[in-house]
This record gives structure tokens, C-alpha cells and sequence, in this order.
């Protein structure tokens, strides 16, 4: 879409951002003010479809379009009148692009472009995974300072990002097989926990005792920078077979978790100081829905201090999906003299980097 007359006399003043997030089956909306290059996160909110899908272990597509239908125009008339604004207010729109699924991308991206259509805006297509890559930074008074070490952990994707500037992005190691948080949630289904399953286990591990058990580690050879996750569920299948009897035992379970969930942290840690090392850089930005993990943001830091890397982490609660870290994105990129853009299409498998 074309940037409206209106964004584009907007560079010297306040630019009010609406975002809008609906990659899976999260609706998230927010309110981000831009002025002199510093932003203001005005409002937010977020509706959870987890319950809606729990009892099918995992995210039906169908349903989730059919809420984020529901609940995305309820809730962008909601935060519109929290924040006692009107839609003229707003001097921007941004919204997911990819990745995601295509349904639930969809359904964000026909609203964006219809209201932005209503109010002759312009709209910032931004990838889902640049959001969560610049969401530790959200937190900062100061400009983002290039270049930095990215590491995003969720569901669906566990990469090293080198981020040497606005739209300047390489990646440096990704996973072969599954991501983190998709290994999590199916190691979770074997031990017997509710979906999603990272955050059960999490709670579970608090019980137990990490050194319990030895679970294989993927690529552990020093130097080697690739993720992969498959092996650890295929040993926790095999391990728990091998120990049918203590299945009903809570302690076994809890030595489990805590040993399983150590492994997966590791190899993150490990791999992201490595990587740090190799290629000089001092700071390290940790996203992604897993790093809401305490045991993951703990040992990341410790290793970070202890290597001398300033380390950011995103907030707690803009770790899994939201529609903050799309509409900074998009001020972040406006303040930086990036014009406003957005494809023709969604893009269910829109890459970081080319």
C-alpha cells in the first residue's frame, strides 16, 4: 500500500501507531507514540486462544481465524477508547505480514488494509520475526545500538540473527528439525502435561533436580553453531518407556522436567555465546515465547556477564506474541527514515533474511 500524504508529513511530529498482531492464534492490538525517535508504548491488548485449543493439543486453524474475526475489532474499539482516542488519531497502522498461519495472517492484514483504506493511513507490513528480534530493546531510553546478536526462541522458530542495521539481517544458525518450543510442547504431551506445554514443564522443573538425568544435547561439538531439538524428544520417549513403572511417581516426573528443560537452555546458552564470540559481538538480544522462561533469561545472563556481553532480554510479557513489538517495529523503522510499505499479499513463510 502507498504511503498516505498524511504519514508522510508526519516525520517532524508525534506518530501515533496502531499494531496489530494475529500470526497464529493470538489477537493482540497496541498503541505506540513515536516522537523525536523514542517510543511510548500508549496501550495493548491481547486475547489468548489457548484455552479454545487445549483440549486439541495444539492450534486449529479454524478456530483461530473464526476468533480473530471475533475479537480483533472488539478490541481495537476497546483500546481506541481506553486510551481516549479517536481512529483520526491515529497516523499509522502496522501489521504482521509473516509468518505465521496463513488464515490468521489474513485476517489481520484485510482489517489493516480496510481501516487504513477508511482513513487514508499509512500501513507498515512488518515481519513477525523482526517484532520479537527488536522487542528486548522496547524497554530502553536510548537509540538501538547496531550491531547485535539476536536469538529468537519459540514455538516456531529457534534461530542466531546478526542484526547490522534497519532491514540489514543475516542468519547465523537456525534449527535443523524442530524449534525449541515445539520440542517443549510435544516432550510435554509424553510426560502427560496440558498444552502448551514449555510453560508446564517450567513448572514442573521448579520441583526438580536438573542434574537427575543426562539427556542428548544436538550438535554439542564446539564451534558448531546449528540447533536441533529432535533428538532430545526422542530420548525423553525412550527414556520414559525405559521407566514405565515411575510414571505415577511426581519426583520422578519432576527430575524429568528439570533435566529435560536443562538440556534445551544449554544448548541455547551455549550456542548463543559461542556464536557471540566468534563474531565479536558485545550484545546479545534475547526474544522469542520461550525466553519468557526463568531458567533460560537466568543462565543467559549469568553467561553473558561472565563473557562481558551486554545482555537485553525482552520483557516477561512481550516475550509470546503481541501487537507491541509490531507497532514498535514499525515506529523504530519510520523514525530510522524507512518508508511505510506493505506487500500484495501476506506471506505464511516470509524469511528474516534473503
Amino acid at each position: 500500500m502507498k504511503t498516505g500524504d498524511r504519514g508522510a508529513r508526519a516525520g517532524n511530529g508525534n506518530f501515533l501507531w496502531l499494531g496489530i498482531e494475529t500470526s497464529c492464534d493470538e489477537t493482540g492490538v497496541a498503541l505506540v507514540e513515536e516522537r523525536a525517535g523514542r517510543i511510548r508504548v500508549v496501550g495493548a491488548l491481547l486475547t489468548s486462544q489457548v484455552n479454545r485449543h487445549r483440549p486439541f493439543g495444539g492450534v486449529v486453524p479454524e478456530l483461530a481465524v473464526r476468533e480473530h474475526a471475533r475479537n480483533l475489532p472488539l478490541l481495537v474499539t476497546r483500546l481506541l477508547e481506553e486510551a481516549g482516542l479517536r481512529p483520526q488519531d491515529l497516523r499509522g497502522i502496522a501489521v504482521t505480514q509473516g509468518p505465521g498461519l496463513a488464515s490468521s495472517l489474513l485476517v489481520g492484514n484485510a482489517y489493516a488494509r480496510a481501516l487504513a483504506a477508511s482513513l487514508d493511513l499509512p500501513v507498515f507490513g512488518i515481519n513477525h520475526l523482526e517484532g520479537h528480534l527488536f522487542s528486548p530493546f522496547l524497554e530502553g531510553d536510548g537509540p538501538i545500538s547496531f550491531p547485535f546478536l539476536g536469538l529468537i526462541v519459540s514455538g516456531g522458530h529457534t534461530l542466531l540473527a546478526a542484526v547490522e542495521g534497519w532491514n540489514r539481517y543475516r542468519i547465523v544458525s537456525a534449527t535443523t528439525d524442530d524449534a525449541a518450543g515445539e520440542a517443549l510442547d510435544k516432550i510435554a504431551r509424553l510426560l502427560g502435561l496440558p498444552y502448551p506445554g514449555g510453560p508446564e514443564i517450567e513448572r514442573l522443573a521448579r520441583q526438580g533436580d536438573p542434574k537427575a538425568f543426562r539427556f542428548p544435547r544436538g550438535f554439542p561439538e564446539e564451534g558448531d553453531l546449528r540447533f536441533s531439538f529432535s533428538g532430545v524428544k526422542t530420548a525423553v520417549r525412550y527414556f520414559l518407556e525405559q521407566h514405565a513403572e515411575r510414571r505415577s511417581d511426581p519426583r520422578f516426573l519432576a527430575d524429568a522436567a528439570a533435566s529435560l528443560q536443562e538440556s534445551i537452555i544449554r544448548t541455547l546458552c551455549e550456542k548463543t555465546l559461542q556464536a557471540a564470540r566468534q563474531r565479536s559481538f558485545r550484545t546479545v538480544a534475547a526474544s522469542g515465547g520461550v525466553v519468557a522462561n526463568r531458567r533460560l533469561r537466568q543462565m543467559l545472563e549469568e553467561g553473558c556477564r561472565d563473557a562481558g556481553l551486554c545482555c537485553r532480554i525482552a520483557p516477561s510479557g512481550l516475550c509470546t506474541d503481541n501487537a507491541v513489538m509490531i507497532a514498535a517495529a514499525a515506529a523504530w523503522k519510520h523514525a530510522a527514515g524507512i518508508p511505510p510499505s506493505l506487500g500484495t499479499d501476506i506471506d505464511p513463510g516470509l524469511p528474516l533474511a534473503l
